[in-house]
């Protein structure tokens, strides 16, 4: 049974960083794509990037330039490096994941809050 554990949220500053932590347990995470979401109360959960397990990559506009996910495979580890934070990027943010043949359920992490303060 695959396991999604997310952390490294917590409390900063406008223009300040952070890096969040998923870790993959319970399969072959060589196999699964991986995506950031995120959700601020009385809004939607809102796509916020992916990773392929090539490495290719997607980003939500309002976050290009300032977020970065990458992988590391040999630690079953994806990374969000979140830069010039802004108040409007606080939120639960999620760590999804699912086969990249598409087959088969998708999985979550529990979230972990991100807050910025202005």
């Amino acid at each position: 049974q695959v396991q999604l554990v997310e952390s490294g949220g917590g409390l900063v500053q406008a223009g300040g960083s952070l890096r969040l932590s998923c870790i993959f347990y319970g399969s072959d995470f060589s196999m699964y794509v991986v995506g950031w979401h995120r959700q601020a109360p009385g809004k939607q959960r809102e796509l916020v990037t992916t990773i392929t397990p090539g490495s290719s990559t997607t980003y939500v506009d309002s976050v290009k330039g300032r977020f970065t996910i990458s992988r590391d495979d040999g630690k079953d580890t994806v990374y969000l490096q979140m830069n010039s934070l802004k108040p409007e990027d606080t939120a639960t943010y999620y760590c999804q994941a699912y086969s990249y043949t598409r087959y088969g359920p998708e999985y979550w992490g529990q979230g972990t809050q991100v807050t910025v303060s202005s």
